[in-house]
This record gives C-alpha cells, structure tokens and sequence, in this order.
C-alpha cells in the first residue's frame, strides 16, 4: 500500500482550531436496553492527531459506543462531542468531521469500488466530478487503482476492509472510528490495515478510535481506553494504565484491572 498523501482540511477548517478542542470528547455517556445497563458514565476524550485503542471484551459496550457517538442510537444521558460539536444538537456539523467503519461489511458486494465510492459521495453531498477525482485518488492510496471496475465481490477481505476504509475517508474527515476492523482478516491483511490507520494519524494528523479485543494491536505510543461491562476502568497513554495497574505489559494489566481469567476474544 502506497503512504497517505495530504488532504485537505475539512470545509476550511483551520488545523490549528482542530487541534484546539479534542477530536471526540465522551462526557458521562449512559446507555440501557431496558433494564440492561450497557454503559455506565462512560468519559474519555480522543486527541487530533493521535490513536486511542478502546479495549475490551465481547459485550464490553464498545460497539453500543459507536453507535451512539454516529447517531444510530439516541443518546439517553451524557453528551458525545466531535471537534467542539455536540453530535445530539449539531449532528450535520458533527458528523461532518466523521468517518466510520463498522464491524459488518457495509459495501455492495455487486457494485464496483468506484459505484461503491461514488454512492457514499453523493450520500455527502460531493459533486460527480469531484467524486470521481477523489475515488481515484484513494483506490491508487489503498492499492486497488487497478481493480477500480471490479465488483466488490471478488475481492478478499482485507482488500475490502481497506475499501471501507477508503470510502469513509471520502468526504475528509477529521476523525475516523474503526470498530474491530480486523475481525477475519489474515495476519498479513490485518498488519497492511493497521500501518494504514497509522499512516493516516502521523501524516494527516487524523484522530482514531479503534475499537479492539486484540492486545498486539496497540502500540507503546498509544492512549488506551479500558472498556469493561460498560464502565471505564483505565484510561491514558497506554504505559501509565500499565503502571498504574502494577503490570509489565497490557495483558497483564487487562486481566488485573477487569479479572478477567482468559485473554480477550471474539467479537465487540
């Protein structure tokens, strides 16, 4: 995969005011499905420029997180913000800076990776002309400019992946949520995804939430979020949750801040 070229900043927006006010701010976010709590005054903030790992189990609450932060769900109590912008009362300028991609797959598999590309544009609003300027730019970015007319089908996994990545990064936004991105994926596959959201926070100074259960996802240089039974147990740059717990390494830590007596598997 090619590295990342610059683009530009979002509708006009100034780096230097981006960087002003966090990327996402979660301020005592609670969630229930009846009487079930699945988040409990949950807070966290994720910087420009940087890359938080949410970790958790399997019904931690990561992906009713995500959910509530792109609007699926209403937020019941609490208040989610992206770049200063209160997503429940400015959600058009809130989402704007956003850019998801969900555990399931999403794309049209009997669509091309340009139809695919082009349908999300208009979704947005982008121009036929500049669309198709920036679908080009992209496919060449992931590696897939030579299968730009091919349906979405024939490719593998993780060439999919990286076409979903793609696809919310068309309307350049400011912050990128992944939700498990690499459930699936062959080791190779999942290694190129996760240099490429890299690639994305060094040199275009996008800040990502990547949702995991995979300790040998996250970096020394990570900020960390210990999301468990749908309160937040640890958080910070991921060597001070490590101390703090008394641990030598996240696993360590993980285990003895949630108990937890097997190692984190299965899905979000």
């Amino acid at each position: 995969m090619t590295s990342p070229a610059p683009i530009a900043e979002p509708h006009g927006t100034p780096r230097a005011e981006a960087a002003a006010v966090p990327a996402l701010s979660i301020d005592d976010v609670s969630h229930s499905y009846g009487p079930r709590r699945a988040l409990m005054d949950v807070s966290f903030n994720v910087q420009p420029a940087s890359f938080t790992a949410l970790l958790g189990l399997n019904g931690a609450g990561k992906s009713t997180l995500f959910s509530l932060i792109t609007r699926l769900f209403g937020i019941q109590s609490g208040r989610v913000g992206i770049f200063g912008h209160d997503v429940s009362k400015s959600p058009g300028e809130a989402l704007r800076l956003l850019g998801v991609v969900f555990q399931p797959r999403t794309l049209d598999l009997d669509l091309s990776l340009t139809q695919n590309l082009l349908y999300h544009a208009a979704l947005h609003g982008i121009g036929r002309r500049e669309a198709s300027a920036r679908s080009a730019e992209l496919l060449g970015r992931i590696g897939l400019a030579d299968r730009a007319a091919s349906k979405v089908r024939d490719l593998s996994g993780g060439q999919m992946r990286r076409l979903e990545i793609a696809r919310a990064l068309l309307h350049r936004p400011r912050l990128l949520l992944l939700d498990e991105p690499t459930v699936g994926l062959d080791v190779k596959a999942r290694a190129d995804i996760i240099s490429h959201v890299r690639q994305l926070v060094t040199e275009q100074g996008i800040g990502v939430l990547w949702a995991t259960h995979l300790f040998d996802e996250i970096m020394p240089g990570d900020d960390l979020v210990v999301l468990h039974q749908g309160k937040v147990l640890a958080q910070g740059p991921m060597s001070r949750v490590i101390t703090e717990a008394g641990a030598q390494d996240v696993n360590t830590a993980f285990m003895r801040l949630t108990g937890a007596q097997t190692m984190p598997g299965g899905g979000a």
